[in-house]
């Protein structure tokens, strides 16, 4: 049982009015470059109806199974050793089902990174598992890959066959009767600092109680706050630990300031929307009412924008964000109800219109460029209010947000300054993303 977000997203049809979140100015934009890999699609590939799944689904000798694949265009963006820094095992070290391994191939998952190197084998045993490891470095893939691995399609109950949801909601189906899940053998809890959070953490408690005692708990989330450690005490047996967040901020992601005045904002992303490459980016305010509003200023601009925040209708928001994820737009403006779990890889710019009050949103927001060891570029407007909250968060990340330049090094956030260049050294990427010269 996978035990998810509060906020649920998913494709719906497209519609264009001012009530959905989806504005547009007068001109067209730019086409939008898609993501290199498929997005949103299961890992196991569709079964025909009326087929049962292969019996002893490994791998035979001499079997030449992969020239069967269709497999996407290879992602030859560079990337950072977040994702690439790894001891070099192949996703077939791991004895997967044949289809399972079909299923990863044909999402373009090439080799496992850091995080699922470290993880995969470990879930695998039966092990609790307490993992920290950035955002955008793979691990959804992490935890999904041990999960499908291990469902028998033959036993007809909840293992994980799979319930992905919210605590309340799971809550609520396990006390009807619902769903059953005393025969559950591996609970996930993905962005775990959420879950154990104040909020949740007393629903997660009673969920758990309703698992059988032999039960595999798996936590994984980017930070780990004193709440994950007492419940990791009080519930997980013996937990292998992962923690890869030597530093906390993406490699690929280079992070620079302008301090602006509030009446100076709208003027401010005007300019860097003029002279950044931008191909998609990600906007955040403060407060839904100010999402509104700036997002009406940059369609007034004459750009193209959708905007997204929780008091908007479910059914709206799949839609924007369904719309947004597959290119018809190049800007989104939105509050923090999109600051994790989302993956869309075609973002390499997030600006915060409005400079957020805590390290923890700060790094979840930055988190959404630069996904899975890209390069990325995220921009902060900081009037004199935001200057102790800029200076408390660079401590606490123990990064560097320096003053942004006149001019912005394209090879720190645009792939194609890097994809044709088959000798790209990933390490002067990385050196030139944390050193650029600063200039006021």
């Amino acid at each position: 049982m996978a035990t998810a977000k509060t906020e649920n997203v998913g494709p719906v049809v497209m519609g264009l009015n001012k009530q959905n979140g989806q504005l547009r100015g007068q001109t067209k934009p730019a086409s939008v470059q898609p993501a290199p890999t498929s997005q949103g699609k299961s890992l196991a590939p569709p079964q025909k109806a009326g087929n049962a799944p292969q019996e002893g689904g490994g791998i035979k000798f001499g079997d030449d199974w992969k020239k069967s694949l269709k497999l996407p265009p290879k992602d030859n963006r560079v990337k950072t050793s977040d994702v690439t820094s790894t001891k070099g095992n192949e996703f077939e070290d791991y004895c997967l089902k044949r289809e399972l391994l079909m299923g990863i191939f044909e999402m373009g998952w090439e080799k496992p990174s850091p995080i699922q190197e470290e993880s995969i084998p470990i879930a695998l045993s039966g092990r609790d598992i307490l993992a920290r490891a950035k955002n955008g470095t793979g691990k959804s893939g992490a935890y999904l890959i041990p999960m499908l691995e291990r469902i028998d399609l033959k036993k007809d109950h909840i293992q994980v066959h799979v319930v992905i949801a919210t605590p309340g909601r799971i809550l609520d189906l396990i006390k009807k009767g619902v769903a059953k899940v005393d025969r559950v053998q591996m609970m996930i809890m993905d962005e775990a600092d959420k879950l154990l959070s104040q909020d949740f953490v007393v629903l997660i408690e009673d969920i758990i109680s309703f698992l059988a005692k032999n039960r595999q708990i798996l936590l994984y989330s980017a930070t780990f706050p004193i709440s994950v450690q007492k419940f990791m005490a009080k519930h997980l047996q013996k937990p292998y630990e992962i923690n890869l967040m030597e530093e906390l901020t993406l490699k690929g992601i280079t992070q620079y300031y302008a301090y602006v005045t509030e009446r100076q904002k709208v003027h401010c992303l005007n300019t860097l929307f003029s002279r950044l490459q931008i191909n998609q980016s990600i906007i955040f305010c403060n407060s839904t009412q100010r999402v509104e509003l700036l997002a009406k200023k940059i369609t007034q601009l004459g750009y193209s924008c959708f905007y997204i925040h929780a008091k908007m209708m479910q059914e709206y928001r799949n839609r924007v964000f369904h719309d947004f994820r597959n290119g018809l737009c190049r800007n989104l403006v939105c509050t923090d109800l999109f600051t994790r779990g989302i993956d869309i890889q075609a973002v390499n710019v997030v600006i915060n219109f409005d400079f957020p009050k805590n390290a923890e949103t700060y790094l979840h927001r930055i988190g959404r460029s630069g996904r899975f060891g890209h390069l990325g570029l995220a921009i902060n407007l900081i009037t004199s209010e935001d200057r102790f909250n800029l200076k408390a968060i660079e401590d606490q990340l123990v990064t560097d947000i320096k003053p942004i330049p006149s001019s912005i090094d394209k090879s720190l956030y645009v792939a194609e300054y890097h994809c044709s260049n088959a000798d790209c050294d990933v390490e002067e990427v990385e050196e030139k993303s944390g050193h650029q010269q600063d200039s006021t």
